[in-house]
């Protein structure tokens, strides 16, 4: 990439992988509490993708990955209904080197390069990492922060022990007015060092706080959107995943289709596509 862009370099590594059912990809017209008990079917392992990019500003995580105590430590789930639909909703496989840090490593990176971590939203195989990024601060929107402190958080994907961690340096962020007509429809969002070439935006449906990270270097622009969908070429067509607010994610769903006509060649990551990697890399070249 051209060295004297704000951004110098995007990458993707793997925390592992993860198997749905087809239903979590989506479409399905079944209700989620159905499809979570009832189906048999399981998808291909999926990777848990964890952006990075360097900026000319600091070095910046897109999500943190799964961690590993999460196929080793028997206790890393609840007990309990609850942790009878963490046992339902995902199978994952994690190896020893699979780890934020180790991944990290195959990049040329430590952990200690960490200046920001921005989280797409708070479920387990998004926050893994964060014990180790203690030194750097981290980046979440205030209504998904917030969201741990209502009742029953287990139940909704929360796991507040893995999350409210000592030490972390936790940024709630407001999303502002944006003066920006080549990213309408967004009309708010937050300019991460100022300069439009990180931009978070909201993108709320899996869950009520989720975002997503819009990159623009000099390539195609990325947007890296964690589980608005799991599969680009679907939520290109519209079709949303089985899980989540339909209401919201339709209609983020439909912002990002229509930030395509002001973007051309607006490149879609999520965090479980298996394409993903291939579509970063035909975006850079």
């Amino acid at each position: 990439m051209n060295p004297q862009h704000p951004v110098r370099r995007v990458s993707v590594l793997s925390t592992g992988s993860v198997s749905i059912h087809p239903e979590h990809v989506g479409p399905t017209w079944k209700n989620s509490y159905f499809w979570l008990f009832t189906s048999t079917r399981w998808t291909a392992p999926r990777p848990v993708n964890v952006f990075v990019v360097e900026h000319r500003d600091g070095l910046v995580l897109f999500d943190t990955g799964q961690d590993r105590g999460a196929v080793t430590d028997p206790g890393y789930f609840p007990s309990g209904p609850s942790g009878l639909i963490y046992s339902r909703i995902a199978r994952s496989d994690i190896g020893e080197d699979e780890t934020l840090p180790g991944q990290l490593a195959r990049l040329g990176y430590q952990v200690a390069d960490i200046d920001k971590a921005v989280i797409s939203h708070l479920h387990h195989d998004h926050i893994g990492g964060l014990r180790e990024l203690g030194h750097a601060e981290i980046l979440i929107s205030r209504a998904e922060l917030e969201s741990i402190d209502r009742p029953l958080p287990e139940t909704r994907g929360l796991l507040p022990r893995h999350i409210d961690l000592p030490g972390l340096q936790w940024h709630p962020v407001d999303f502002t007015p944006l003066d920006d007509p080549e990213l309408e429809p967004f009309t708010t969002g937050f300019d991460l060092f100022g300069d439009g070439a990180l931009t978070l935006l909201p993108t709320p449906g899996h869950t009520p706080g989720s975002l997503s990270m819009l990159v623009r270097g000099p390539g195609r622009p990325l947007l890296m959107v964690g589980d608005l969908t799991y599969d680009a070429d679907l939520l290109a067509a519209g079709k949303l995943p089985g899980i989540g607010d339909k209401r919201q994610m339709a209609r983020a769903a439909a912002d990002v289709n229509a930030l395509r006509e002001r973007l051309p060649g607006l490149t879609v990551l999520a965090a479980h596509d298996p394409g993903a990697a291939a579509l970063l890399e035909r975006a850079l070249a």
